[in-house]
């Protein structure tokens, strides 16, 4: 198979996964490239996500590595067999490649599950609220950067819209909802936007007032991007050099445990949406 220059998070996910495989057999990457018939170095390969593998030869990496969850080989090979090139490879070399691993990350999401403190949700931005956003950045950008991230940020949408969207429960802080990025219009427009989100069913929004007692959780805002088993999970959180992609089980299952505790400091969905729309009152 051919070389990538650039392996998306997903794939190198499975490169991940596979390794895990390898690794849980006792195997060396020489064992398992002489039973594949290919070198070492294309084990590696693999595992780094930098090159493909087919399904017949997967399904022959795990028999070898007496992998008998059928459920996750299903998995595997689904992931390794998916040439789909979703819309947002239109913004190869246009936007960083990070962009375009957390759209293909929703894309593929069973469920999603937000916790958001400081900004709105991207999943419910407006454009104008997106754009005051992108605008701030420094060094600033030039309407030819600023355009395709703020189109990039609408179009992954998608992912909780249209015939079978992805269940998606953020939480919220009331601080982000109440800070102007932009104007009282802006701001305005943007709540009125997620409570006809509300309306119409989807996603569930929770709010954490500023006043809520037992809420110590500033540092805890994720994305938490539901696999189709529970070791594929992922979490996806900001850091200063960049969005970190989390999948090692220890780290899920304590940001499981922190999204919990986060959730119990929210209102309910209901009291939530007469709160958002106490707001809109107040503006």
């Amino acid at each position: 198979m051919t070389m990538r220059n650039q392996p998306t998070a997903r794939q190198m996910r499975l490169g991940a996964e596979l390794r895990k495989l390898r690794d849980a057999a006792g195997k060396s990457a020489k064992d398992v490239a002489g039973l594949l018939g290919i070198s070492s170095a294309h084990i590696s390969q693999i595992e780094a996500g930098s090159s493909g593998i087919s399904e017949e030869r997967l399904r022959r990496l795990a028999a070898h590595c007496a992998c008998t969850d059928e459920g996750l080989l299903t998995a595997l090979v689904a992931m390794a067999t998916d040439r789909t090139r979703g819309w947002w490879e239109e913004y190869r070399g246009v936007l960083p490649q990070v962009n375009l691993d957390v759209a293909e990350a929703e894309h593929h999401a069973t469920h999603l599950q937000e916790v958001v403190i400081t900004y709105v949700p991207g999943l419910l931005q407006t454009p104008d609220y997106a754009r005051a956003v992108f605008s701030y950045m420094r060094p600033e950008l030039p309407e030819s950067e600023l355009a395709p991230r703020v189109e990039h940020r609408m179009r992954r949408q998608s992912a909780i819209g249209g015939d079978h969207p992805a269940p998606y429960e953020t939480i919220v802080h009331e601080f982000a909802l109440r800070v102007r990025v932009a104007d009282r219009r802006t701001s305005l427009a943007q709540l009125r936007c997620i409570l006809d989100r509300i309306e119409q069913g989807h996603p569930s929004v929770r709010v954490i007032p500023t006043d809520q007692d037992g809420f110590a959780g500033a540092d805890a805002s994720m994305m938490y991007v539901g696999g189709r088993l529970p070791q594929l999970d992922t979490v996806l959180r900001d850091a200063p050099t960049g969005t970190l992609f989390i999948d090692a089980e220890a780290q899920l299952k304590r940001l499981r445990t922190l999204f919990r505790k986060v959730e119990k400091a929210s209102l309910d969905p209901s009291a939530s949406r007469d709160f958002i729309h106490r707001m809109t009152k107040e503006l």
